[in-house]
């Protein structure tokens, strides 16, 4: 009977730690992803470098993601365009933000950048502000959010948490009308 306590108290423990672990955001709307962003663009990943940063406590590992600039929405990203987030790996240490994007060579997104080398994950609702790009079995380019569902309405966002199953019978947003309705909210706010 001591056995099976202390089983049960180790997969509490085990499920506490894991639940405490998520970093919780509340998802930005279209509108506040559109309107908090200060850079907005499409772009492919070219390089991702990590580095320790800081002395002492106050020493950590930071990544610079450089991307090559596909289409600049919002802002002056230029033709390269380089973001500063917290986390990373030097060697054989690790650290980072739980649910933060991670970012590879090769990686195809829309971000919603904000305060790009002041904070630590400079992303409008830290992994809100990722859509990866990708090409479907019809060979459309589509937007997915950061954990992969599809998106399949802009006015969904905010409303619709990742995780939950989106309509199946909607088809997937393209890049491009994604691209164009963030372009659309731009001009009714100027």
């Amino acid at each position: 009977m001591k056995n099976f306590y202390f089983i049960l108290f180790a997969v509490a423990l085990v499920t506490a730690m894991t639940a405490a672990k998520a970093t919780t955001v509340i998802p930005p709307s279209f509108d506040q992803l559109v309107l908090q962003a200060e850079v907005i663009f499409q772009g492919s990943v070219t390089d991702v470098r990590s580095q320790w940063v800081g002395e002492g406590a106050q020493r950590h590992i930071v990544s610079d993601i450089t991307f090559h600039i596909e289409d600049g929405i919002k802002g002056n990203p230029g033709q390269a365009y380089t973001v500063r987030m917290y986390g990373g790996t030097v060697g054989a240490d690790s650290m980072g933000i739980s649910d933060a994007p991670t970012f590879k060579v090769g990686d195809r997104d829309i971000l919603f950048v904000k305060n790009n080398g002041t904070q630590a994950v400079p992303l409008v609702g830290i992994m809100h502000g990722r859509f990866r790009v990708q090409t479907d079995s019809s060979g459309q380019e589509v937007v997915m959010r950061n954990a992969g569902e599809p998106v399949k309405d802009v006015a969904q966002l905010g409303r619709d948490p990742e995780g939950t199953a989106p309509n199946s019978a909607e088809p997937n947003l393209t890049a491009r009308d994604f691209k164009a309705a963030v372009r659309t909210k731009l001009q009714s706010t100027q």
